[in-house]
Order: C-alpha cells, then sequence, then structure tokens
C-alpha cells in the first residue's frame, strides 16, 4: 500500500529525480516555455512555482535558499562563434520573475497539452510555461475594445431613429 507516499518516481533514482527536476526548472526559468512530457511536467510545476514565490520575497535569505534548492547555473548564449554568459538563473528569477508576479498570488505555470506523441515510447508531450504579465494586460485591453465597440453602437442605433423621426415629421407637416 501506498500511505504517505507522495510524488512520483518516474523511473528513476531519488539522485537522478533531483537532478532532473533542477535542470527542468532551469531551463523553464532560463527559456520562459519547455516541452516535456505530462507527468514530469506535473512534478516540476509545484517546484517552480515555490520558487517564483522565494523570488518574490526579494530577502538574502530567500535568495540563499533558492540557490541551495536549484543551484545557480549560468545563462549562455552563442555570440560571434563563442560562448558568452549573459547572466545566471538565480539572477534572473530575482530580478525578471520575481517582480513580474508581485500581484500575482499564485499559479505561475500553466500546462498546455501538445497534440505531438513522442517518438520513442508514444509519451504525451506538453509545453510547459510561465504565465507572462502581458498577457493579463492584453486581456483587459481586449475587454474594454469590446466595451467601446458596444457603447458606439448603441449611440449609433439611437441616432439613427431620431434622423428617420425627423424626416417622417417633416414629411407629414
Amino acid at each position: 500500500m501506498r500511505h504517505r507516499v507522495a510524488g512520483r518516481r518516474l523511473s528513476r533514482t531519488k539522485e537522478h529525480r533531483l537532478a532532473m527536476r533542477r535542470n527542468l526548472v532551469a531551463s523553464l526559468i532560463e527559456h520562459e516555455t519547455i516541452s516535456t512530457t505530462i507527468e514530469k511536467a506535473k512534478e516540476v510545476k509545484p517546484f517552480a512555482d515555490k520558487l517564483i514565490t522565494l523570488a518574490k520575497k526579494g530577502t538574502l535569505q530567500s535568495r540563499r535558499r533558492a540557490i541551495a534548492l536549484l543551484g545557480n547555473r549560468d545563462i549562455t548564449d552563442y555570440e560571434d562563434g563563442g560562448v558568452v554568459k549573459t547572466g545566471t538563473i538565480i539572477g534572473k528569477l530575482f530580478s525578471e520573475l520575481g517582480p513580474r508576479y508581485l500581484d500575482r498570488p499564485g499559479g505561475y505555470t500553466r500546462i498546455i497539452p501538445l497534440s505531438l506523441r513522442r517518438l520513442g515510447d508514444n509519451g504525451q508531450l506538453v509545453l510547459l510555461q510561465l504565465i507572462g504579465a502581458d498577457e493579463s494586460s492584453r486581456k483587459r485591453t481586449k475587454t474594454t475594445t469590446k466595451k467601446r465597440f458596444r457603447k458606439k453602437a448603441k449611440e449609433t442605433v439611437e441616432i439613427e431613429p431620431t434622423a428617420e423621426a425627423q424626416e417622417t415629421n417633416q414629411a407629414n407637416q
């Protein structure tokens, strides 16, 4: 019986699971979207949310805790045929992602199922994404523009009957 046994084994040892979880979250923070299997995404999502919650605090203690949980891997880019360091995972987590989600109480990641299946074992693939702050503002602007168009449409409808009424009044007189 599996009483009080939490988490997924994922056919890996404890050390391998820990390394995989750290690597997936580091890649998620670096690229802000990754493609993985549904089981791995469900296992990684709470860990990523906890790290972003630590980044929202922004204290030295929370930074040290995040380094202990995740490690401090470098973010590198390839420019002019060479590797260039552009920052660290913890730096991006605390400077960009923490302030981005200050007003959000939780749920910083989402899982989007893909129609693709992995070729070797037919595993279901998903996208694990960080929810962007600009997306919520886009939704707000879309709703406000719809309301504006509705108001304008109502105003034009009101103007047309009054013009027709004036024409019929002039024709009757």
